[in-house]
């Protein structure tokens, strides 16, 4: 092992996926739970006693539990005595800064946050899906040091972060990740009040996603927006209005006045774009009879 010797404080998905990352770098590994649970090869799992002394011998430990259990994680790592100046305490939260480890203030260990931007389903694809993602990173000198080291080890882009600001930062990780999901559940409801058999509904619009993904990809936000918004196309929008059913409208509307802005930038004219933004602004659907 030539890497940094780590703790990770928590089995889920995230964690088990860092450390085989972190293993395929070089860095000695183990995962430190209170019971036994199933963990992918070739990770090592501590269990109950003995697990201060793990904590102890690393270097780095990451605190890859919920949210809302890092606040007694740290008090738990604390009150064992096994964390001191030599260490660094990272978690993995989007939403929380270093303060969540505020337990471990008068340790004189390092405190701070490595978040990765990206979604882990299975731990063992981990490895690759986190190779050329971004990771949100704040928190003391010596703690952005270490995070910026796991990045590395990863093959992460590391982002230095306000503190204040990780709601902002993380809210647009969840419009990003989870409502895009969300979209295309909605999408696949609307395909099967249309008539779509449900098997075909849950698959139709994928290719379509993963080609808006390359395009973002390739050409970023603004020139890989297509679609009505894009063209000031008042009568496809008009239709749109008319057909979608009224707990879907607000959606709908909220996401073309988004789309608005970015066509705007990439060359809507004026005139076209106002006309858009006048039609969705509307309450009802946009003049259409019968709406």
């Amino acid at each position: 092992m030539n890497g940094v010797t780590s703790a990770i404080v928590g089995a889920g998905r995230m964690g088990q996926g860092i450390g085989l990352g972190l293993m395929a770098a070089g860095w000695d590994v183990t995962l430190v739970t209170r019971t036994p649970r199933p963990v992918a090869p070739p990770l090592r799992l501590h269990t109950g006693a003995g697990a201060g002394d793990v904590v102890r011998r690393a270097t780095l430990v990451l605190v890859a539990t919920p949210d809302d259990a890092i606040p007694s994680a740290a008090a738990e790592l604390a009150a064992e005595g096994g964390i001191g100046p030599g260490h660094s305490v990272l978690h993995l939260s989007g939403l929380l800064d270093r303060s969540a480890l505020a337990p471990l203030g008068g340790t004189g260990a390092a405190l701070g946050s490595f978040h990765p931007l990206q979604t882990v389903a299975e731990p063992g694809a981990a490895p690759a899906r986190l190779r050329g993602a971004y990771a949100g990173v704040e928190g003391d000198p010596r703690a952005l040091a270490m995070a910026h080291l796991v990045a590395a080890a990863l093959g992460m882009v590391a982002v230095p972060l306000d503190p204040a600001a990780k709601p902002l930062y993380h809210a647009g990780a969840v419009l990003t990740a989870n409502y895009t999901t969300a979209l295309v559940g909605v999408a696949q409801g609307l395909a099967i009040r249309a008539g779509v058999p449900a098997e075909v509904a849950a698959r139709m619009y994928l290719p379509l996603v993963a080609g808006a993904a390359a395009n973002l990809v390739e050409l970023g936000a603004v020139r890989a927006l297509t679609g009505p918004v894009r063209r000031g196309d008042l009568g496809t929008i008009r239709a749109h209005l008319a057909a979608l059913p009224g707990d879907v409208l607000p959606l709908y509307r909220a996401l073309g006045l988004a789309a608005l802005e970015l066509a705007r930038e990439a060359g809507l004219p004026d005139a076209a774009a106002a006309a858009v933004r006048d039609l969705l602004g509307k309450n009802g659907r946009g003049g259409v009879a019968g709406g």
